[in-house]
């Protein structure tokens, strides 16, 4: 097999880019939503207050000042002023300092429509992600969204569109962009270092459960939470903990999921993981601004699948559609128009990509050659930035930042999640239809199939329109 000079270091590149930027003077125009001088802090508002919303505060640079917590459960925003367990010592400082001087809401409308905010950072169950997106950009915040960008392909390209409209910056949550090692990987990949890449293989990932009435008794809401706000542009359900309430109960040895689980709220595991998986893929293949062609699937379940998913979701029968609940474990097959195949598969753990000079697994912040030349050992130092349970997103946030400030590039822009999560979003459809599914990217449709096209948007309830 051919071999390759190793890349120019992306650490080199930025350092000089940085210390080239640090001689200039900037000043924050107007066409950014406001005029602040470079060195003073920029005021944000945290929506969402989960475990995500609480490691994205303990994450953030120090000229990013939170004046604002928002939470439809006042119990999130007392986790967050009095932290305890795991968090006690990320948010010590926080807590203590900031916290106190920070106002409180329960609904983001009022928030953004009560205060002046530079940016908010939006930490939500999924299917509040385009509403609260796109009010905080008509509001002329900058925005730092969660992966995965929204729950259906219109409400991604909503955003989208939101973002250029109102000329706001969007950092999509996918971190994995940030990390050198994974984008050397990636860069390396999409610059032909492998030659062709004639397949890629991942592990299977599960798509959502459907709401049923009968498993979710009507139970008494709890006075701190705004079950209707919850609920938001989805159907008003009747209250249940399960609906809402991740992992604090085990059906046999799997986690119960919560909202992540339901396909009011979620794309579960497919896009939720997959926002990270499928977006390296994405990353690695140039298509950034496109997707897949084609979308099969393989009819078949497999035991050995469960425990793969890392007690992340529940075995099949915990829902009464049958076919339902077996077809969101079928593994998917998507061909890109290059003829590229991704396959998701059962008892895969790893992502390979295979080309014509090798082959590289890519995990998060690692990367494994064969033969082991392709590329020079990693970095440990750049690696140990991102050590910790998947939780560190200084680097990012610092990304999102410094775009804000100067204008450089996001490295995982709005656009960018869009495409990644519509390839997540294509998995669950092409599992409920049933059948082979062909999508036209740059039209955002499906090609003869008016079924599937009926599942790119959903109806929202009043007060959570998105225009």
């Amino acid at each position: 097999m051919e071999n390759h000079a190793p890349l120019p270091s992306l650490r080199r590149t930025w350092l000089k880019t940085a210390s080239q930027l640090a001689s200039i003077p900037i000043v924050v125009g107007s066409d950014f939503g406001f005029s602040r001088e470079v060195n003073n802090q920029i005021e944000i508002g945290v929506i969402g207050l989960g475990a995500r919303g609480k490691h994205l505060i303990a994450n953030l640079p120090s000229n990013l000042k939170v004046t604002a917590l928002c939470d439809c459960a006042l119990r999130r925003i007392d986790s967050v002023k009095s932290p305890q367990k795991e968090f006690a010592e990320l948010l010590k400082d926080f807590a203590l300092h900031t916290a106190p001087h920070c106002r409180i809401f329960q609904d983001y409308r009022e928030m953004l429509s009560t205060m002046t905010l530079d940016a908010v950072i939006i930490a939500t169950p999924d299917h509040h992600h385009a509403s609260a997106a796109i009010a905080a950009m008509r509001a002329g915040c900058h925005v730092y969204l969660e992966k995965p960008l929204a729950t259906t392909i219109g409400e991604g390209r909503a955003i989208v569109d939101a973002a250029q409209k109102f000329n706001r910056i969007v950092q999509v949550g996918s971190q994995q962009r940030s990390m050198q090692i994974n984008r050397i990987a990636c860069e390396f990949i999409r610059d032909g270092g492998l030659g062709r890449v004639h397949r890629i293989v991942e592990r299977n990932l599960p798509g959502p459960i459907p709401y049923e009435a009968k498993f979710y008794p009507n139970q008494e809401i709890p006075r701190d939470l705004n079950w209707e706000l919850f609920c938001g542009p989805t159907p008003l359900r009747d209250y249940h903990p399960n609906l809402w309430i991740k992992e604090e109960y085990k059906i046999g040895k799997l986690l119960w999921r919560g909202w992540d689980l339901i396909d009011d709220y979620s794309g579960h595991l497919m896009t939720n993981w997959g926002g990270h998986s499928v977006d390296m893929v994405q990353y690695a293949l140039g298509m950034d601004h496109s997707g897949p062609i084609k979308i099969e699937m393989d009819r078949s379940i497999s035991d050995e699948g469960f425990e793969l998913y890392n007690n992340k979701t529940p075995p099949i029968g915990t829902c009464s559609d049958n076919r339902r609940d077996e077809s969101r474990f079928w593994p998917i097959q998507m061909t890109y128009a290059n003829g590229t195949v991704l396959s998701l598969e059962h008892g895969q753990k790893e992502m390979i990509f295979f080309g014509e000079r090798g082959k590289i697994t890519v995990t998060r912040n690692r990367y494994i050659c064969d033969p082991e030349n392709l590329l020079p050992p990693m970095d440990e130092l750049e690696r140990q930035k991102w050590d910790g349970q998947g939780n560190v997103a200084k680097p990012h946030l610092e990304n999102w930042m410094a775009a804000i400030r100067t204008g450089s590039a996001l490295n995982a822009p709005v656009e960018v999640g869009h495409r990644t999560a519509t390839a997540c979003h294509l998995a669950n459809i092409a599992r409920i239809i049933g059948s082979t599914l062909n999508w036209n990217p740059e039209q955002e449709v499906f090609i003869g199939n008016d079924e599937a096209n009926r599942l790119l948007q959903r109806d929202r309830r009043p007060g959570f329109e998105l225009s």
